[in-house]
Parts: structure tokens; sequence; C-alpha cells
């Protein structure tokens, strides 16, 4: 009996074994390519119409706010000037400081004027010593001429010298008062109660009476003025928009933005506005007064003012979220017919807090579309609820649960 060659055996073995491996390969991709096939070659869910939020348009009243440039400018102003010439003897005050109405500021040498004083003085003592003399000399000579004693020429003379006398009197006294106010212009007071700024004037200065350069400069600060600039075409918009009836008419409470971009925290009051245009600019000027307890505000500041001119009642306030532009600027909003979204032009060209105000292209009970606009294309059919309404979403499914 003839033994098997093991060697023949073990050939075969370590032939059939990756042949053995190589199907079970492919038989484990036929079935997940099976299973993969039939799960995409499944029908898909219909998730049905996209649902949208919309809110109804209402008219309602809106005041039209208006952000303007503007400067501050002080209350009152006033250039301290001398009155008299001299030299300046005396300074009084701090620069920076607050000073009354009133109060010295400066003192210019007064030795002259106190000299020109005392001669207008004396002067008008003379001559009310020479009209007493005259006047008594009058007096005699009159019931004299009555009875012929003396010549009536005599009493004539006598009695105009009496009044020559009189009114030398009065020219020497108005004289004195001249000499006593210029005596008092030495002393340089405070024409109004301000911050006064730095002395451009210093002790041992000659200054000049009518010299074009002032001593110091005083401002008064609380409140303050602040002047906004407002074209003239904004404006000839506004008077139309108040004479068609459109537009009312409102108290301009003006609130303010420094040059921080902080708001100052206050608000003012317009109080005019010019009645000219300016030639170079186009601008109208409206004045504002504003409180200034705490001198935060300065003159010649750069703001900007927020104020209402009127209130259109006529506008329809709709979210921003709303609107869209196209690549001209126009805005756009959807509005449902039915089931439907429809592409619609508006015109929105201010906002009011969150909203867009429109005036035109809307009316009152449509329906704007302001939750689910980026998922809304026009004419295509929506599932409209409630701004605000919950949405449904469901649960994900896990593999190989179906729907």
């Amino acid at each position: 009996m003839t033994p098997p060659k093991p060697c023949r055996a073990l050939s075969s073995s370590s032939t059939l074994a990756p042949a053995i491996a190589l199907l079970c390969t492919v038989a484990l991709a036929g079935c997940s390519g099976s299973g993969g096939s039939g799960s995409a070659g499944g029908k898909k869910g219909n998730a049905g119409p996209p649902q949208v939020g919309y809110v109804v348009a209402k008219i309602s009243s809106v005041p039209l706010v208006t952000e303007l440039a503007g400067r501050t400018s002080a209350f009152e102003s006033s250039d301290v000037r001398p009155q008299v010439s001299g030299v300046i003897y005396r300074r009084f005050f701090t620069e920076g400081a607050l000073v009354h109405k009133g109060q010295p500021l400066y003192q210019i040498d007064p030795s002259l004027y106190r000299a020109s004083a005392n001669q207008a003085q004396a002067n008008l003592l003379s001559a009310q010593a020479t009209a007493a003399s005259t006047r008594i000399k009058a007096d005699r000579y009159k019931p004299l001429a009555a009875i012929e004693a003396v010549a009536k020429q005599d009493y004539t003379d006598a009695d105009a010298a009496a009044k020559q006398a009189s009114a030398a009197v009065a020219q020497q006294r108005a004289a004195l008062e001249t000499a006593n106010t210029n005596l008092r212009f030495t002393t340089v007071p405070a024409p109004i109660t301000g911050r006064i700024g730095r002395s451009l004037y210093t002790v041992g200065t000659l200054v000049t009476s009518g010299q074009a350069d002032a001593l110091a400069t005083i401002q008064r600060l609380d409140p303050i003025f602040v002047d906004i600039q407002q074209s003239s075409a904004d404006l000839l918009r506004l008077r139309r928009a108040l004479a068609s009836g459109g537009e009312v008419a409102t108290s301009a409470a003006v609130s303010l933005k420094l040059e921080d971009g902080s708001d100052y925290g206050l608000t003012g009051k317009v109080q005019f506005s010019e009645v000219v245009v300016d030639q170079t600019t186009g601008t109208v000027t409206l004045r504002a007064v504003f409180p200034n307890p705490k001198g935060l505000l300065l003159p010649g500041m750069f703001v900007r003012a927020s104020f209402a001119q009127s209130i259109d009642n006529s506008a329809i306030l709709i979210p921003q979220q709303a609107v869209s532009r196209t690549p001209k600027g126009d805005a756009t909003v959807f509005v449902l017919s039915g089931d439907k979204a429809v592409l619609r032009t508006v015109t929105a060209t201010r906002t009011v807090g969150t909203d867009w105000v429109v005036t035109a292209g809307l009316k009152p009970g449509d329906k704007v579309i302001t939750e689910g606009v980026g998922k809304t294309k026009p004419n295509i059919k929506v599932r409209p609820v409630p701004a605000g309404s919950p949405q449904k979403i469901q649960a994900p499914q896990k593999p190989g649960q179906k729907g």
C-alpha cells in the first residue's frame, strides 16, 4: 500500500485558502452593497411646504427722527475790554474760574483819573459860587429897575449873567460825573456771570480805550446752545408734508451723542430756526438749548443731535428681518397670497428701533413674512403661521427605523 504524499496535500490546502478568503470578501461586499442600494433606492420622506411666520401690517403713528451734526456754543459770551486807557495795576481773578457779574477783574492805574475827578469837583464848587453871586446881584437889581433907580439894561445884564453862571454849574457837574465815571472804569468788572478764560494781558501792560483785543473772555455754559445744520431740501420736504396733512408737527425734544459716541444723558429743546439759508452750504441752522450743570459740554464741540420734527400718522412698521435688498438697493418683502409667498417692492427709507418704516408698497391687513424668509422663494407654497409660533421639529430616526 502506497502512502499519500504529504507534499501534494499541503499544496492543495495552501491553494484553496486564498480563494475561500476572496469569495468571503466578495460576498460581504455584495451584502453591504445590496443593503446600501436598497436604502438609497428607497423613497425620501415628503417634508411638505416650509413653515413661515407672518405679521399683519397695520397703520401706526411714527415719530420721524432726524440725526444731524451740530456744534456747541456758549449761551452767553462777553469780551472783557477796557473803557479807559492806562497801565494794568492789578488782576483780581484766577484764570478758568467762575466769576460773577460786577466782580472786579482788573485794576487800571487810577491816579490820573482821580486827579481829574478832584479838579472837576473844584471847578463845580467855583461855578456854584459864581452862580450864587450873580443870582444875588440880579435879584437886587430887579426892584431897583422897577422904580427906575437903575437902568433896565443893567438888570437885564445881571439876570443874563446869573443864568450863564447856572449853566456853567450844570456843565461842571456833568464834567464831574464824567470824571467819576472814568475813575470808576479804572476797575474793570465782569459784564456777565460765567467761566472766564485766560488773561491775554498781564500786570504792567498798557491798555487803551476801544482797543481791538479783549483782556479776557467770559462764557456762560449752563445752559448751552447746540447749533444744528439741516439741509434746506429736508426742511422743504417737511413743510410740504405738514401742509398736506400727512404729518403733524411735534415738540422737538433733542438728544445728543458726544464725540466719543456716548450719549449725553440730558435732553434739550429746539429753540428757534434761522429764516435764511446759508448760501455756501445750503443748510438752515436750528438752535437747541441744553442744560449743562456739570460743564461737560464746552463751546466748539462737535455732537450728533437726534430729534423728531414731525409724526407720520400713515406709516406701517415691520420687523427689519422681513426686508431684503435687491442689487439696486430696492427694498422687498414677501407677502402672503393665500398659501403662496409673493415678492413685493416697498419703500423703506428709515428705521425706528428694530422696525423699518414702510411708507409705500403695503396696505393695512397685508400678511408680511418675517420668519423663514431665508428659505422662501417667490411664488412657492408655504405653511403660514403667526410670527412667534413654535415650529414642529421631528426627532431624528434611528438607522433602519421606518418613518
